[in-house]
């Protein structure tokens, strides 16, 4: 087993299934493919109550992997679902607020920062970690080089860690790492073909333990 501890680390994005059985084998069959630090479930468009029973299913089968489940959004889903932390989406008042109630019992972190201002704003908040990208913003193969450029910059002066939203290609996944990002995120480079999940995940992986720069202890 490679020490994922000191390169960059993978994060599924679940992706967009009415479906919650469905949605459920098609994530646990994803993790069985190797190393996934955490989870990030979106609520897309379900009603509050189908994602808090997408959630309730959802959230034992990423613990038992050994990833974080992370909810996006919904603080109450979350501490029903016993979800592991929060995904937050909006601007730094609306993070603020989550790390204020929320942490350290739960991971807290997000904050869709768009630029270097921004980015700041949302680290003097101290989060778990801080969001280049939207969960959904994996438009192409490659990721966003404005993300690229801020996590770069990032990584090279602030200690809290960054997650960088990867492209349509598993491939991108190694320039999120090249930028000494901490995490990248996947989501249709991973489940565009739900039953190739659990490959991509371990070719991402051997990606990863190839290629990517190692952190300094």
């Amino acid at each position: 087993m490679s020490n994922v501890e000191n390169r960059c680390r993978l994060v599924l994005v679940v992706p967009d299934m009415p479906d919650p059985a469905q949605r459920s084998k098609v994530l646990a069959s994803a993790l069985r493919g190797g190393d996934v630090a955490s989870v990030i479930l979106p609520q897309y468009g379900l009603s509050d109550g189908e994602f808090q029973q997408h959630a309730e299913l959802l959230v034992p089968v990423i613990q038992k992997a050994g990833a974080a489940a992370l909810i996006e959004g919904d603080t109450r889903v979350a501490g029903r679902a016993k979800a592991d932390g929060l995904h937050i989406a909006g601007g730094p008042d609306v993070l603020g607020e989550a790390i204020e109630k929320h942490t350290p019992k739960l991971i807290v972190g997000g904050g869709n920062a768009s630029d270097r201002h921004h980015a700041l704003e949302i680290g003097e908040l101290r989060p778990d970690y801080v969001f280049f990208g939207r969960t959904d913003g994996d438009i192409k193969p490659e990721p966003h080089p404005k993300n690229l450029a801020l996590a770069e910059w990032w990584a090279s002066m602030v200690e809290i860690p960054c997650v960088v939203m990867g492209g349509t290609d598993p491939q991108s996944a190694l320039a999120v790492a090249e930028t000494a990002a901490e995490f990248v995120a996947l989501r249709l480079a991973v489940f565009g073909d739900p039953e190739q999940a659990p490959a991509v995940v371990a070719a991402v992986n051997a990606l990863l333990d190839e290629k990517a720069p190692r952190f300094e202890d």
